[in-house]
């Protein structure tokens, strides 16, 4: 019978569940066993495909195409494995089920009652992701922070499975001790009401992982262990790394996995973390720099940056960078600096020109267009190695046709309906936009990909003929300016055959010039850098040697 580890976390949002839960999963899966992950967003959207995600981070895309939380990515990278829809869950999800099956008569007639009826839903399907899965281990990392209402169904779901069956389920509070300046004391108070609000609804922490600045000393171990009712070797220090790929190695340094273990009354098992301790001791190795420049819009918020929006972006530079045994440096820019009047041209050269390649993630809208298309063409003149992820594929192609085959107005549907539409709406999505049917409808998920031979492409997947790559899109290059952009020195050597639907674009006079329809960064991992991003930098490193 499957084990279930649920983890939820206290003091506030950000103190790192999606992370630990991962490193968890990594350290059980160190030790043989088979894991899987569930990731609970408390939100009344059926997915988080329509979010801003400036507000709430990255929309992360599995191969079945369900558009989910960005942990799901956290759990793919660090379990090196797929996950799909059952293994993601908001409440939206689970309150439309119960409604349908209400409708269905599903319920023989009963009163269908909140307390009741959704905890039973949410539990089938937990119990479901571990028959699907064949989990020795199932993961559940329920969204927000203790003493939210809204998520006080999941853990409600976690107390009744607890009871049913004591020794196959427990629970880890992931937790947050404060440093504050003018103290220069690490606090607990704060831990200790995260505790209280949690054993509020019939929980009692099985581990506490205290999340700080520093190391949690002996002192604060005692003070927690007394005050929330957990064995001092049970609350588990993790201050603040460089790399989150150092959490598994940190959390093995507290025998963390052989403690799951006893509380389960299951057999200890040696540690391999091998791996785990190489990349480690990559991330802090003093190799060389290479400095990469992401143009983006969702960069700013207020005064604070927003790497999170980017994160599979920021994962995947890592990988391909640590893999060519280099420290990359990530500088972000605002794609609507380049728009301002006066300033933009100055702020192009003072930014770029320092980089050693450029990225242009996806994107949605108008906002910002203008912007990215000049840094795209700045890299384009001046040789800078340049990877445009599907919108920064389309807005590459808007460029080419714009710059160098003269089609001076050149543009995208998604924000014009004059003009040469060299990107316009996939056909199959004009009757959706024009219902506003936003939700789950674009071109989601795993797509085949055939690759022309003897493209730059071709080579990077080593040389295979085809491959599946994952998609987030409602918009596609027009093939009716296929011939004009070839003419021209385009190169698509990427196709979906199936709906003659370009996937890759390159410029074979640039040094490195790709475009992609599909989302590489979603398939990347720490073990297993993807082949676009280590060309990149290949490209990188030969260009900073050159200059």
């Amino acid at each position: 019978m499957a084990k279930f580890i649920f983890v939820a976390g206290g003091v506030m949002s950000g103190v790192g569940k999606g992370i630990a839960t991962a490193s968890i999963g990594a350290i059980l899966k160190s030790k043989g066993f088979r894991v899987s992950a569930i990731k609970i967003d408390p939100y009344l959207n059926m997915d988080a495909g329509t979010m801003n995600p400036v507000e709430h981070g990255e929309v992360f895309v599995t191969d079945d195409g369900t558009e989910c939380d960005q942990d799901i990515g956290n759990y793919e990278r660090f379990l090196d494995r797929n996950l799909s829809t059952i293994n993601y869950l908001t409440n939206g999800r689970v309150y439309h089920a119960v409604i349908e099956k209400e409708r269905q008569l599903g319920y023989n007639g009963e009163t269908v009652e909140v307390g009741v009826h959704v905890p039973e839903e949410i539990i089938s399907r937990i119990k479901n992701v571990a028959v699907h899965d064949k989990a020795d281990f199932v993961l559940v990392e329920i969204g927000g922070t203790v003493g939210d209402y809204q998520n006080m169904l999941f853990l409600e779901a976690g107390r009744l499975m607890k009871l049913a069956s004591s020794n196959d389920v427990l629970f880890m509070l992931v937790t947050y001790l404060p440093v504050p300046r003018m103290l220069g004391e690490m606090k607990t108070k704060p831990t200790q009401h995260a505790v209280r609000a949690l054993n509020s609804v019939g929980i009692s922490p099985d581990f506490i992982i205290a999340r700080s600045e520093a190391l949690v000393d002996a002192p604060r171990k005692r003070k927690i262990s007394i005050f929330c009712n957990v064995a001092p070797e049970n609350v588990i220090s993790s201050p603040d790394v460089s790399s989150v790929y150092d959490i598994p190695v940190q959390f093995e340094e507290d025998q963390l996995g052989n403690r799951i273990l006893k509380k389960f009354r299951m057999k200890e098992r040696s540690k391999d973390m091998k791996e785990w301790r190489k990349l480690s001791a990559k991330t802090k190795g003093k190799n060389p720099e290479i400095v990469i420049g992401v143009v983006g819009k969702y960069i700013v918020s207020g005064d604070f940056a927003l790497p999170d929006s980017y994160i599979s972006v920021v994962e995947a530079v890592r990988h391909a960078s640590w893999a060519k045994n280099r420290t990359p440096r990530i500088l972000w820019f605002s794609a609507e600096e380049y728009e301002k009047k006066g300033t933009a041209l100055k702020s192009l050269h003072r930014d770029l020109k320092q980089c050693d390649c450029v990225i242009v993630p996806g994107g949605f809208g108008e906002r910002g267009t203008e912007g990215k298309i000049r840094a795209i063409s700045y890299c384009r003149v001046n040789k800078i190695p340049y990877l445009g992820l599907c919108f920064g594929m389309q807005l590459a192609i808007i460029e080419y046709a714009r710059n160098v085959c003269g089609i001076a107005r050149a543009t995208s549907r998604e924000f014009s309906k004059t003009g040469d539409l060299v990107i316009d709406v996939m056909e199959d999505q004009k009757a959706l936009l024009e219902t506003k049917k936003y939700g789950a409808t674009m071109r989601l998920g795993s797509y085949m990909c055939s690759l022309q031979k003897g493209s730059l492409v071709w080579k990077l997947y080593n040389k295979q003929s085809a491959v599946q790559e994952r998609h987030r899109h409602r918009y596609e290059f027009n093939n009716a300016y296929k011939e004009i952009l070839e003419a021209k020195g385009v190169v698509f050597s990427g196709a979906n055959t199936e709906r003659n639907l370009v996937e890759i674009m390159e410029i074979p006079s640039h040094p490195f010039f790709v475009g992609t329809q599909f989302h590489p960064e979603l398939l990347s991992r720490p073990f297993h850098p993807h082949p676009l991003f280590t060309g990149l930098v290949d490209a990188a490193l030969k260009r900073k040697k050159k200059h």
